[in-house]
């Protein structure tokens, strides 16, 4: 029997052993040599904390405020490609788990079950991750099908206007088991929107369906075809996070697409600092990337973001065990979160400060 995790790295080894390697290795792998992919970890590891004693923590709230929402804590699931891949229950394993610990989720585009159908197990808030098609049309009606099923905000990746070199799928040959697919597009029912599930190349999906020449007018078009708040996923520098602002973004991700695109760009939490001066509180931020302890979520939200949201990190907690395995890692970094406020002497959200972190 193998050892029982005590904490989110744990669940790695064991979704790696219930897993096949090509599965894996799409989950696990990032772009070219993956330096960012593992800067993403080590920018955590460099970052001290400067705890405050006597700060009065017999209780720690952990609740924030996100966009009309009111979270227990300032984690939620990241937009992540395919979750049937790790368990045959997939997003909906995923959805039922946030929704027992009232977190939220940013449900993806190239997800493996329908918008509808995870709306339908979710008891918990809803977002909806967003590609821009070259055909305007199939985006419009998944911003529309997103806002039936009832997503509270629609989050634009802006970072792939090509796919990232991801070696590890191109040595592994990774290709799509029989019976997962890209369901949110088999409606459209075009021979680009099924090619994917056709050939053994995601680049050349990616190549075929979005448009690489995006320009920032996507955003105020996307803006004038739905009510609901739009953020802006993939920012990394101050001046892309203050044009996202003037274009009126509701709220901002600092992503580096989890080391999956650009290859040798700066860790998230390295960037984020300078682009919360640059914002400067006028719409929130979040940020993913390397987040796998509460100690992780304390220090970005130190360093000026509203929330985390996890992506790998819950994929395993997936694979290792379906919806139990993702309720038990949401568990654990809460339960970590909670404990470094109270060790740090932050007794509320409000309290921490970059003051608590040293670079």
């Amino acid at each position: 029997m193998p050892p029982k995790p005590v904490n989110v790295l744990d669940f790695e080894a064991i979704a790696r052993e219930q897993m096949t390697p090509s599965a894996y290795d799409y989950y696990a792998g990032g772009a070219e040599d993956e330096v960012t992919l593992s800067e993403n970890r080590e920018a955590f590891r460099r970052i001290a904390l400067r705890p405050r004693v006597l700060a009065g923590t017999a209780t720690v709230a952990t609740d924030t405020e996100l966009l009309g929402l009111t979270l227990p804590y300032p984690i939620a699931l990241a937009p992540t490609a395919l979750n049937r891949l790790g368990h045959p229950d997939g997003e909906l394993a995923a959805a039922r788990a946030a929704g027992k610990a009232g977190a939220l989720m940013c449900c993806s585009t190239v997800s493996s079950t329908s918008i509808e159908d995870i709306a339908a197990a979710a008891t918990g808030p809803l977002w909806f991750q967003l590609y821009v098609y070259r055909d305007r049309e199939v985006t419009r009606d998944l911003v529309a099908r997103a806002e039936a099923a009832g997503c509270r905000a629609i989050v634009l990746t802006v970072d792939t206007p090509q796919l990232g070199r991801r070696e590890r799928d191109m040595r592994g040959g990774f290709t799509l088991p029989a019976g997962i697919s890209i369901c949110n597009l088999e409606r459209y029912g075009t021979a680009d929107a099924l090619r994917w599930s056709q050939t053994s190349s995601f680049t050349e999906y990616v190549h075929h369906l979005l448009d690489p020449g995006l320009t920032w007018e996507a955003v105020s078009w996307l803006r004038s075809i739905t009510a609901l708040p739009v953020l802006i996923k993939g920012v990394l520098t101050p001046e892309d996070a203050a044009l996202a602002v003037d274009h009126g973004a509701s709220g901002i991700v600092v992503s580096n697409h989890g080391g999956r695109q650009l290859d040798g760009v700066m860790a998230t939490i390295d960037v984020l600092p300078s682009i919360a001066a640059r914002v400067a509180g006028r719409v929130p931020m979040l940020m993913d990337g390397g987040v796998r302890r509460g100690t992780d979520v304390f220090k970005a939200v130190a360093l000026g973001a509203r929330a985390v949201l996890i992506g790998r990190a819950y994929l395993w907690g997936l694979a290792a065990d379906g919806e139990a395995g993702v309720s038990r890692v949401l568990e654990m970094l809460a339960h970590e979160f909670k404990l470094t406020m109270a060790l740090a002497g932050c007794p509320s959200i409000s309290a921490i400060t970059p003051a608590h972190v040293s670079r």
